[in-house]
């Protein structure tokens, strides 16, 4: 066999190349394979044990149920033309009989680097280790792999005859499958994995069984994916520790107040409204990222609604309850330890939405306190909602629904793997081959601890959410009924600063441009670099990214983009600025709970509660 340009002096089909793949002590190998067994019934007992109490069930089937029948439409095209089935089975054996006599050729290469048929694409890390370009065995393997997984993503994108929806999940569902079936997910089709089991005779096996066991048992039955080394954080230590107080506490929010950092502060305080699903220290995880201290540090007086982590008492608390409960009760609270009645505040993700949708009715019922909102990565329209619509229609929300009814919550891990799923090739695949076949520890990362800190959904709340805003699009239609009304956008006439991130999975950017069109006042529109969370959490310091800013957001998305500034760095000074054009009046700082007495230090109590 031909030497490759990135191989050793010694011949890929030499002894170097093949003693790396041979047991040295097989004995010991042995021994390791029994303990690992054990470790796997371990494991399997910890997931069968909260099915036999009755504590869980699996839900597995109904999401299994819809990728079935949404390959079966996609198959359905395929198979009922023997000329198209014909034509698709012959460009899949083209590319197989490409990689094969691509692998014939360098075995006759003589030292000629030899082009692979395939390549990966940029940026997948999956297949870096140089055996996957210098042994034949594994070369082949990710040829063929990445053949196949094309292949199968070209056969949905040429299917006739899909509604658009099931043309979405078929293309997600592949996605899934494709990352799930990778060669380098597996011991025997990863080099660096076989290498890492022979070198240590399979202890790597060990441990990772030992971890799988202990994530089945943390979750409950369900795999509680671990990310981050959970040991080297604590909320309220060295996450989440910009100083305040707790100044009120309803059944569904406590309300923070920060201390000030400046000798005077903007007149109107700021209150920030992040979203229920995660929890609010996103904005709060080091003194470096935290924009909750940076704003402090620019002279607002911030408060924070952290959201309950709700349990069974929850289950019927719904949207209004959350208006009510939670951003109405914590404008009392501003109006009551700083006297103030005009807000500015802020809405984070669906914690915006809600904000969105509170103003609407507010508007209705007279209520003004707000008098500017912004809206970090916000969606009130919903048509282009990006791949968390294929988790929802009208069957899978019916399913849903039945299954939060019987505890009155959907549990946290249900929502993170659905988040993780839209990134499953950097948030779920990288950790199984790390944690559960290299049996190493995943690294301390703030951001990654903070991802895995999971929050239930009481039932009301999230079926309200999911019909109203994914499945029927009632809030940018005018047709979301809260307290008795029917709620318009076109009544907000406050200012808006509506941020969007560029690569955004969750709230697409084109998703959130086309929803400054319903709002009655003026809509700043403002392009963020990168994605969901790192979009946001930019502090000024870093400077990293860009962003971008332009005139009114009308017209075609792709067009405001053309025709856009970009800046370089974090768009929070931009938002500053726009925030003291609006009122820049300055007063003496005020301290938390002046004539109060605060009901705990920050970052108070519903924050720290796990699941």
């Amino acid at each position: 066999m031909s030497k490759r340009p990135d191989s050793d002096k010694t011949d890929d089909a030499g002894p170097a190349a093949v003693d790396q793949y041979v047991v040295k002590d097989p004995e010991r190998f042995a021994l390791n394979l029994a303990r690992m067994v054990e470790q796997a019934g371990k494991a399997a007992a910890a997931w069968a044990e909260p099915r036999q109490k009755g504590e869980t069930r699996d839900h597995v089937a109904e999401p299994m149920a819809d990728m079935v029948k949404t390959f079966s439409k996609l198959s359905e095209y395929w198979l009922s033309d023997p000329q198209r089935a014909l034509e698709a089975q012959t460009r899949l054996y083209s590319g197989y009989m490409s990689v094969w006599a691509n692998a014939i050729q360098r075995l006759g290469a003589n030292d000629i680097p030899i082009e692979d048929a395939v390549k990966p694409e940029r940026g997948d890390k999956r297949f870096q280790d140089p055996e996957w370009g210098r042994n034949a065995f594994f070369d082949f393997l990710k040829q063929t792999y990445l053949v196949t997984s094309r292949w199968a993503a070209d056969l949905v994108e040429h299917a006739e005859g899909l509604d658009e929806h099931t043309r979405h999940k078929a293309a997600f569902y592949v996605k899934q499958v494709a990352n799930a079936i990778s060669p380098s997910n597996f011991i025997l089709t990863n080099p660096e994995l076989f290498r890492e089991t022979v070198a240590s005779n399979g202890e790597n096996l060990v441990r990772g069984m030992k971890m799988l066991a202990e994530d089945i048992a943390a979750g409950r039955g369900d795999l509680k994916l671990r990310q981050a080394d959970p040991t080297s954080f604590e909320i309220g230590k060295n996450i989440a520790v910009t100083p305040g107080k707790v100044v009120g506490r309803s059944d569904v929010a406590e309300i923070i107040q920060y201390a000030p950092a400046t000798e005077t502060v903007l007149k109107r305080p700021l209150l920030i409204c992040p979203p229920w699903i995660n929890k609010f220290y996103i904005l709060d995880l080091n003194p470096e990222k935290s924009f909750i201290r940076w704003a402090v540090e620019q002279g607002h007086t911030v408060f924070v609604i952290s959201w309950i982590n709700p349990d069974e008492r929850h289950g019927a608390k719904s949207w209004e309850a959350y208006i009510r409960e939670g951003l109405q009760y914590g404008l009392d609270m501003v109006e009551k330890t700083t006297g103030e009645r005009e807000v500015n505040a802020i809405g984070y993700c669906v914690g915006g939405t809600l904000l969105a949708a509170a103003l609407a009715l507010l508007a209705q019922e007279g209520d003004s306190r707000i008098r500017s909102a912004t809206l970090f990565t916000t969606q009130v329209d919903f048509t282009y909602a990006g791949d968390l619509k294929v988790f929802v229609d009208k069957d899978q929300v019916a399913a849903l629904e039945q299954a939060m009814n019987e505890k009155g919550f959907l549990e946290g891990t249900k929502m993170a793997t659905a988040f993780n799923m839209l990134r499953s090739g950097d948030l779920i695949w990288p950790y199984v081959v790390n944690n559960y076949m290299r049996g190493k520890d995943p690294l301390p990362f703030d951001l990654l601890y903070w991802n895995a800190d999971s929050t239930r959904m009481t039932a009301a709340n999230h079926s309200f959410y999911l019909r109203n805003c994914y499945l029927e699009n009632n809030l940018s239609a005018g047709r979301m009924e809260l307290a008795g009304r029917t709620v318009s956008l076109a009544d907000v006439s406050i200012p808006i600063y509506n941020l969007a991130a560029r690569e955004d999975h969750i709230a697409p950017a084109r998703s959130v441009f086309l929803g400054c069109r319903y709002f009655g006042g003026d809509v700043e529109f403002v392009l963020a670099g990168s994605g969901h969370i790192a979009g946001v959490v930019n502090p000024p310091a870093l400077k990293k990214y860009q962003h971008w800013t332009g005139g009114k957001p009308e017209g075609d998305y792709e067009d405001w983009i053309a025709s856009a500034t970009e800046n370089p760095g974090s768009w929070w000074p931009h938002w500053q600025r726009w925030i003291e054009a609006r009122e820049g009046t300055r007063v003496p700082a005020r301290e938390p709970c002046k004539g109060m007495k605060p009901l705990g230090d920050a970052p108070g109590t519903y924050v720290k509660v796990r699941v």
